[in-house]
């Protein structure tokens, strides 16, 4: 079934109400390609779904993991859930809940684990879930009319079991490039709500004699770090982050790929996932159109050198910071020969232009519509050739702009605590972007709220030159010519209300925009998580991880940031696991004019998608501009709007319309599938 989600958690309450709904959660699909069982034991089996009960013996948390690892440990009625990219021994769960007795402790205790887990916990009859404070792992939960409050990291699974509808509003919303803090929570189904990152949910029983539980309640559990650590000492931690999570992904694995652009997020986890010595590394690069393009030579240059040291002593990776566990202490210390090296290069004809193969996206339901949906095409190639090596996972270097290349907000922070550095700074960076002296003095003191600043938004003016000081709380969004008035009301007033009691993520300026920066690309990147559940590969953004976020946003402003140097931090913290020749790259390609062919190339199939458009439908755009756009390429319209988040707003209705199979007669869970004992499912 198209759109069929095919990984999902779901927490119930205790109750006859609460094993009815498990009855109609998705059933098991016929195997397809997802399916494929992982020679290397890491994947749980396609489509198995896994039950782990309440004391009562009821459905307490039903979770069909895919690629996911589901570890779980029971003390008497407490218990334990985390459910992650690897399986976290007994060991390690007990003195996780050993003498826990609220949230607060276990969330202490949980500091040591690399920070990719959604986490599900029964302490003293309350169950606590959580997701990651990147926003890679989110939690959703809705009002069942006879269950209560129900849980989920996927809101689609919830939107069913509540027979929700879609919500015009939070659609309308998708059609912008991004959603800021906190739009970006809007769901996009009436009546499901997403918890925010950063807080965690809880979920109190029912009291004694009681049928009914009291409602949910959300609960800060992470806090950012103060920026204070120099940038060596900072470095050091941050390296040790990413090894921690490269080594939590694909540690002991003996076929494992990477993405190797050429540039340096890419080119730092491929050696990362080097150091943690499988049998086999293959490292996939996809040839430029742009014969000005220098990633290709990058990459190249990174394989031979990464050859040149196997020939050496490779280092042996540290052990892992919460475990015992023999696969993740990786190889022995000592000189031994590094992986088989297969580098690849996927020829740039081979490669879709953007907006290829549109009906693609229907093989997913992802959360929410994503722009990054028109390059589909493009990650699927990708992904289907490292599968086609035997690879058992693949990583990518997403999330590495949004964490070190460093947004000029930051500026604003740094000129309280610091101005002569930051003026400084500025001056670098005003002379690199061209920003006019009193427009950036202004921006810089300027000290109006989160609030007013959201309420203005989103405008129906032209965007912003290039030559505008950005020192805001983010960036104005302007509403495209091809949406309807209706739309724009829809937009317009969802921002509206949001401001009136919005606070930011953190009050200072530029460390706001960072950490929403990160969240919203972690959205994005959890749309190629699904393309690799679809193929049968799991793929990981291990600079997701939230112990990489905290490292990254610890050190100093001054440090991390810096208009004379590319990516300082990322640089000394991979010095001496990357060559000094790869750090020493300062520039950075880019695919826009792909994008631009692609408008080209794919109008016809544009075109087909406007005719009988489900936005136009639903009065979101005017589908007859839209048509006459897909015959006008280069038109100056689409030239200074993007097209892509109304594509993918409308490729996702199209698969949401039709993506469920007609509910199952009422089923509850069989207790042969409940294992309540088991560190890992």
């Amino acid at each position: 079934m198209p759109g069929h989600l095919r990984d999902y958690f779901v927490v119930l309450p205790d109750s006859a109400a609460g094993a009815a709904v498990a009855g109609r959660l998705p059933v098991q699909e016929p195997a397809g390609r997802f399916a494929a069982p992982d020679p290397a034991g890491r994947a749980a089996t396609g489509g198995d779904v896994l039950t782990v009960a309440h004391p009562s013996g009821r459905p307490w948390v039903v979770a069909r993991p895919a690629f996911r690892r589901v570890s779980h440990l029971r003390r008497g009625d407490d218990a334990l859930m985390l459910i992650g990219p690897d399986r976290v021994p007994e060991a390690v769960l007990s003195g996780l809940l050993e003498g826990v007795r609220d949230r607060t402790a276990l969330e202490r205790r949980l500091a040591r684990l690399p920070g990719l887990h959604h986490v599900v916990a029964r302490l003293s009859g309350q169950t606590w879930i959580r997701g990651t404070a990147s926003g890679l792992r989110r939690v959703y939960h809705a009002r069942h009319p006879q269950a209560g409050t129900i849980a989920s990291d996927r809101p689609a699974v919830l939107a069913r079991l509540i027979d929700a509808p879609l919500d015009d509003g939070a659609l309308a919303l998708r059609m912008l490039d991004f959603l800021p803090h906190p739009l970006s929570r809007r769901v996009v189904w009436r009546g499901v709500h997403e918890t925010g990152a950063g807080y965690g949910l809880a979920l109190p029983a029912a009291a004694p004699g009681t049928a009914a539980a009291p409602g949910p309640a959300e609960h800060r559990w992470w806090e950012p770090p103060p920026a204070e650590l120099p940038l060596a000492e900072g470095a050091r931690a941050l390296g040790e982050a990413i090894a921690a999570s490269v080594r939590a992904h694909v540690g002991g694995l003996d076929r494992i790929s990477c993405e190797l652009s050429g540039g340096l997020d890419s080119t730092a986890l491929a050696f990362a996932a080097r150091a943690t010595g499988p049998q086999r590394l293959s490292l996939l690069t996809v040839a430029a159109r742009d014969r000005y393009s220098e990633d290709e030579t990058w990459a190249r240059r990174a394989v031979e050198l990464a050859g040149q040291d196997d020939r050496g002593t490779a280092p042996a990776p540290a052990r892992h910071p919460a475990s015992t566990d023999a696969r993740q202490a990786g190889p022995s210390a000592g000189r031994h020969a590094g992986p088989a090296l297969d580098h690849r290069i996927v020829p740039a004809d081979d490669a879709p232009y953007f907006y290829a193969d549109l009906a693609s996206c229907a093989a997913e339901l992802n959360d929410e519509p994503l722009p990054v949906a028109p390059g589909r095409a493009r990650a699927d190639l990708l992904l289907g050739r490292a599968r086609a090596t035997g690879s058992r996972y693949h990583l990518t270097g997403y999330g590495g702009d949004e964490l070190f290349l460093g947004l000029p907000h930051a500026y604003q922070d740094l000129f309280h605590g610091n101005p002569f550095t930051a003026w400084s700074h500025l001056g670098g960076l005003r002379h690199q972007l061209g920003w006019p002296l009193l427009p950036t003095v202004k921006a810089l003191l300027d000290r109006s709220a989160f609030p007013r600043w959201l309420a203005g938004a989103v405008t129906a003016a032209p965007q912003p030159v290039a030559r505008t000081p950005l020192l805001s709380w983010g960036v104005r969004q302007s509403l495209r010519p091809w949406f309807t008035e209706h739309a724009n009301a829809l937009i317009t007033e969802e921002f509206r209300a949001a401001a009136e009691h919005a606070e930011p993520i953190d009050p200072w300026r530029g460390r706001h925009v960072d950490i929403d920066a990160v969240r919203m690309g972690a959205r994005h990147f959890q749309a190629m998580e699904d393309i690799g559940t679809t193929i049968g590969l799991p793929v990981a953004a291990p600079f997701y991880d939230d112990r990489v976020l905290e490292a990254t946003l610890a050190v100093r402003l001054q440090d991390r940031i810096s208009p004379w140097r590319y990516k300082p931090l990322l640089v000394e913290a991979m010095r001496g696991v990357v060559p000094d020749a790869l750090l020493a790259r300062t520039t950075k390609d880019h695919m826009s004019s792909d994008e631009h062919q692609g408008l080209r190339e794919h109008g016809p199939q544009l075109a087909e998608l406007w005719t009988g458009s489900r936005l136009a439908e639903r009065g979101l755009v005017d589908g007859r501009r839209l048509l006459r756009l897909a015959a006008e390429p280069f038109s100056p319209v689409l030239v200074e709007h993007s097209i892509s988040s109304t594509v993918a707003g409308e490729t996702w209705l199209r698969t949401a319309e039709s993506a469920w199979p007609a509910p199952p007669p009422h089923r509850t869970p069989s207790p042969t599938r409940t294992r309540t004992s088991e560190a890992s499912l």
